[in-house]
Parts: C-alpha cells; sequence; structure tokens
C-alpha cells in the first residue's frame, strides 16, 4: 500500500465543482483518487484555505509554499516525497507510481442491433 498526499491551491472544495468556473480537470482528478482508493491505497487530500496546518506541517511543503507561493500547488506527495507539482497528474502517471493497471473509463457504446443488439428486448 501507498500513500499519496495532495497539497491543493486555496478551493471551495477539492471538486472545484463550486466555483464559477469549474476547471474540468478537478472532478476527473477526484475520481482518480477514489480509484486508487479502490486499490488499496491511502490517500489525503489537503485545501490551503480550508486545512492551513496541514501545509505548515510538512516541511517540504512548507519551505516550497515559503520560496514560491502557491504558483507551485498542487503538490502530489507519494510516501512522502514530492512526485508531482504544479499539474494533476492522470490516472495512467499516478497507476505507474503505485504499480497498479490504470483502467480506462470508457462510456458504453450500443450495438449495431441498437441498445440490446438483435434481441429486441429494449
Amino acid at each position: 500500500m501507498k500513500t499519496i498526499q495532495v497539497y491543493d491551491k486555496p478551493m471551495c472544495c477539492s471538486t472545484g465543482v463550486c466555483g464559477p468556473q469549474v476547471d474540468p480537470v478537478l472532478p476527473q482528478f477526484a475520481a482518480d483518487l477514489d480509484w486508487l482508493k479502490s486499490q488499496g491505497n491511502q490517500v489525503e487530500r489537503f485545501n490551503l484555505a480550508q486545512q492551513p496546518m496541514a501545509f505548515i506541517e510538512n516541511k517540504e511543503v512548507h519551505q516550497l509554499l515559503g520560496s514560491e507561493g502557491t504558483d507551485c500547488l498542487p503538490l502530489i506527495l507519494l510516501n512522502g516525497k514530492i512526485v508531482s507539482r504544479k499539474e494533476y497528474p492522470s490516472r495512467e502517471v499516478m497507476a505507474g507510481w503505485v504499480s497498479a493497471t490504470a483502467a480506462k473509463q470508457l462510456l458504453p457504446v450500443a450495438k449495431s442491433g441498437g441498445c440490446c443488439g438483435s434481441t429486441g428486448c429494449c
């Protein structure tokens, strides 16, 4: 099991859907973190606006904030080591960190005979 910690910029919520402009990366990233949890990993997420002490308590995070400001966020730590900064990594990248196979999220597609194939059960 790996521990993934995410240190976000100040937001009203982790999905970002409650603000005036929704960044489509944020809901996808939240789903990817849920997927990491389902793979048996521990995931912690900290929001600067709501949990500032978490940013102070981690020396490396605090030091980067002091030197670069919030431009270094988001910071992603894997087992206490910074593995990503300034962007939200894809599920495939995070799967590589934890040695898991990222399942592609595909939408269901109707078959040639309609939604039920040629059975006519629809």
